[in-house]
């Protein structure tokens, strides 16, 4: 059985040394073990929980003792994800949701309300841009949208009823980079909080909070499983967040994270940062190799020296460049480079073609027509976003297999 301790109405912890590092927080982390004396985290598929008597069950509905009422919202085996996620990402604490678009969406409806305005990077994912601008738009949201790396667009764009900054750094596809510290300085003095989407990153390379962020958001379908094989989302901030702003709205609106999805993205956190330095460094080369062909235009990737911020990314993401490889094939019109890109994605035979990413096999995709394909093609070009880029989310395989696989498209062209 675990080695655990446990306060006075609060649920247990599990006993480690203050100075662990976060490969051990990656394993260890969580809940301890049930009497049964499991080494592998049990899961709780259960939709309520029993109480001893109704005055128990009176206090802990009013949250006067902390204890598992109903998996809408308290379930074990969340906790142990959510505990793990918070560890790693150096926050007090995780609130777990059904997706990462849930994840956006709890944070809108947790921190804002009608009049209220937010300073947006115009390079985010696009549904991310969709939801802020078309669906809390009805409700009175405002948001503007700036340039990613440029700091005094963000401070310019500042009005008196501004209360959010959210960044995506690096952001979808373009992998750009901003300067988490400073936008945090530019946010906290016009009284707002800094969300930071760190979906490509993940803490194994960067953590935010550590930089100033206030929120830091995770589609955890992504590097956190790491196979592909769930939806699931996460907030990862403040105690006092969780519990005045957030936790509310997920006990009324129930956008939560199943168990089961829990328990795979657990398990998935096991292995984040070997994976993550695997995938970063195979990234690296391939993007060095896209560089160099004839047929591509621009290759987009932190890890590079060409890179616009490429100092910055070092600096905040570990020294690693991520998985993410976005690259420009050559055309002279937009028609062009779109019927060059579907060459090269439709010549694959090992890259799968999905707008997924985060997952042991590596998957290509062009983004102006699967994930940003929603937006016009305006707030594409806003975002740097042609016909004829491609997507890379580099995997497991073996680097040589991935550049033949690519290859065979570039001659093509």
């Amino acid at each position: 059985m675990s080695r655990s301790t446990q306060e006075p109405g609060r649920l247990p912890r599990v006993l480690l040394p203050e100075d662990v590092r976060s490969e051990t927080l990656a394993v260890r982390e969580g809940l301890p073990a049930t009497p049964w004396g499991e080494n592998s985290e049990a899961l709780f598929l259960t939709s309520s929980f029993v109480h001893p008597n109704a005055a128990t069950a009176a206090a802990r509905f009013a949250n006067e003792e902390e204890a598992f009422v109903y998996s809408r919202f308290t379930n074990p085996t969340t906790m142990m994800m959510e505990r793990r996620l918070a560890a790693l990402e150096a926050t007090e604490a995780c609130i777990a949701t059904s997706s990462g678009m849930a994840a956006i969406m709890l944070l809108v409806m947790g921190l804002l309300k009608a009049g209220d305005h937010v300073v947006c990077s115009q390079s985010v994912f696009g549904s991310t841009i969709r939801l802020l601008q078309g669906e809390f738009g009805k409700f009175g949201v405002q948001t503007t949208f700036v340039s990613q790396t440029d700091v005094g667009a963000w401070q310019a764009a500042i009005q008196p009823n501004t209360k959010l900054f959210f960044a995506e750094t690096p952001s979808n596809p373009l992998t750009e980079v901003c300067d988490i510290r400073a936008l945090a300085d530019v946010a906290h003095a016009a009284g707002a909080l800094l969300a930071v989407d760190n979906c490509f990153c993940s803490p194994a390379l960067q953590q935010p909070a550590k930089l100033g962020a206030d929120v830091i958001i995770h589609s955890g379908t992504k590097y956190l499983d790491g196979q592909g094989r769930v939806l699931a989302g996460a907030l990862c901030t403040t105690q006092a967040l969780i519990d005045t702003k957030f936790m509310p709205v997920m006990r009324s609106a129930g956008m939560s994270l199943s168990p089961f999805n829990a328990w795979v993205v657990l398990k998935g956190l096991e292995t984040l940062a070997i994976r993550m330095q695997a995938q970063s460094r195979t990234a690296l080369e391939l993007a060095a190799w896209l560089e160099a062909q004839p047929q591509v235009a621009r290759t987009y990737y932190p890890g590079l020296a060409s890179h616009p911020q490429h100092a910055l990314a070092m600096a905040q993401q570990s020294g690693l460049g991520g998985a993410v490889v976005s690259f420009i094939v050559r055309g002279d019109r937009p028609e062009a480079g779109r019927t060059h890109a579907f060459a090269v994605i439709d010549a694959t035979r090992i890259c799968s073609i999905t707008s997924n990413l985060g997952d042991t096999k590596t998957t290509i995709t062009h983004p102006s027509s699967t994930s940003h394909g929603r937006l016009s093609e305006d707030q594409r070009l806003a975002a740097g976003i042609t016909q004829g880029m491609i997507r890379v989310a580099v995997g497991l395989e073996h680097i040589e297999d991935l550049k033949a696989d690519l290859a065979r498209g570039l001659a093509l062209i």
